[in-house]
């Protein structure tokens, strides 16, 4: 065997190996036996939610127990077919086998970054919330710039985006926007996107061409489902309406149906005005408010604060996570993880996964993380 598939093989391995370490592999087998038993029992829909969960869990244990086992499967078949053409000199069954390996390397590695999805709210819908700073039509820009760039995302991942909220910017771009994406992992993929992103470039709003650094801030928190309880009453909130803003037409409300909740203890506030309707503006301005104080007990007990820090202060100079410069060079780079990729137009159109999948590594401590670092 070549040495290069030689080092195919033996990542594959190791990645196998990790993924059997991250379920607690028997126990995982004996779990899924359990909740297949559990899954027979027609009193289980008693409890309907409970059973929604426990077949939730069955799904995933059994996704996950498939996968590894259709690796290991594959990878002996191949290195079975390798061995058999160097026997028989058959170059045709060796190319084959090793282009089956390469895309088993590339399959092995999602499916490690998988397991870094692995926390509390991770598999849940998100909301994802757009601020510009600083800097009037510029920043504005560049915050429209931002919700394009998620929306991209979320489309290459077959992710439904929901427009709840845009304040559209007095020239050009926008103010602010709320977007709910809909997808397996929303959350767990987008979390580490909370900060905020730093875009230098020649303005085209600039009649002298000077060069402009901009800021906008992004905060991710996940939907949370009914089985989890946030008690909010009336009285720990101010409740304001508004106009919708929007861009024009027949789609811009004439009534006061907008609707912001602010959270007076923490200072959380959050709108919605996607819905002609004020009573379901409010119904959803409520669910997301009740997503952002989960949120925050969410940092509170994974201990990582730098995202809500950040948020808390001014949008600017010291507090970012990402940095895009399109002039005099062009090159994106993460502040957190030093991952850098020198296509910002790739970036900016949505190829964001390289960046997530090492600030989930960077985020998590131990195997997990330090795995798929080295891979990379």
């Amino acid at each position: 065997m070549r040495a290069e598939t030689q080092n195919i093989v033996d990542e594959i391995r190791q990645a196998i190996t990790l993924l059997r370490r991250h379920f607690d592999w028997d126990q995982a087998v004996k779990r899924l036996e359990y909740l297949n038993s559990r899954a027979e029992d027609s009193s289980l829909w008693n409890d309907p939610i409970e059973a929604q969960k426990l077949m939730r869990e069955r799904q995933e244990l059994e996704d996950g127990i498939a996968a590894v086992k259709g690796l290991t499967q594959a990878l002996e078949d191949n290195i079975g077919l390798i061995e058999l053409g160097e026997e028989e000199g058959d170059d045709g069954i060796i190319a084959e086998a090793e282009a089956a390996l390469r895309s088993m390397q590339g399959e092995a590695k999602a499916r490690q970054v998988e397991t870094l999805l692995s926390g509390e709210a991770d598999a849940n819908d998100t909301y994802l919330e757009i601020h510009a700073g600083a800097g009037g039509t510029e920043s504005q820009d560049w915050a429209s710039m931002l919700l394009r760039m998620y929306t991209r995302w979320a489309e290459r991942r077959r992710f439904k985006v929901e427009v709840l909220e845009v304040h559209d910017g007095e020239e050009a771009g926008i103010k602010s926007a709320t977007v709910l994406i809909k997808g397996h992992n929303a959350y767990g993929w987008l979390k580490t996107e909370s900060g905020v992103h730093r875009l230098v470039r020649i303005s085209p709003y600039d009649s002298n061409a000077r060069r402009h650094t901009s800021f906008a801030s992004v905060w991710v928190y996940p939907v949370i489902d009914d089985s989890i309880e946030i008690n909010v009453s009336e009285s720990d909130v101010r409740i304001d309406t508004y106009r919708s803003s929007g861009s024009g037409g027949q789609h811009v409300n004439t009534t006061d149906s907008a609707v912001r909740i602010t959270h007076l203890a923490t200072g959380i506030a959050v709108a919605c005005q996607a819905e002609r309707s004020q009573h379901k503006n409010r119904a959803k301005a409520w669910e997301m408010l009740r997503s952002r104080l989960y949120e925050e007990e969410l940092k509170k007990r994974e201990a990582v604060a730098n995202a809500t820090e950040a948020s808390k202060s001014d949008i600017g100079w010291g507090h970012q996570i990402r940095s895009y410069v399109l002039q005099p060079y062009q090159l994106v780079k993460d502040l957190r993880t030093g991952v850098e990729s020198t296509s910002p137009s790739s970036v900016l159109d949505g190829d964001l996964d390289e960046f997530m999948e090492a600030s989930l590594s960077h985020r998590i401590e131990g195997g997990a993380g330090e795995a798929v670092a080295d891979l990379d």
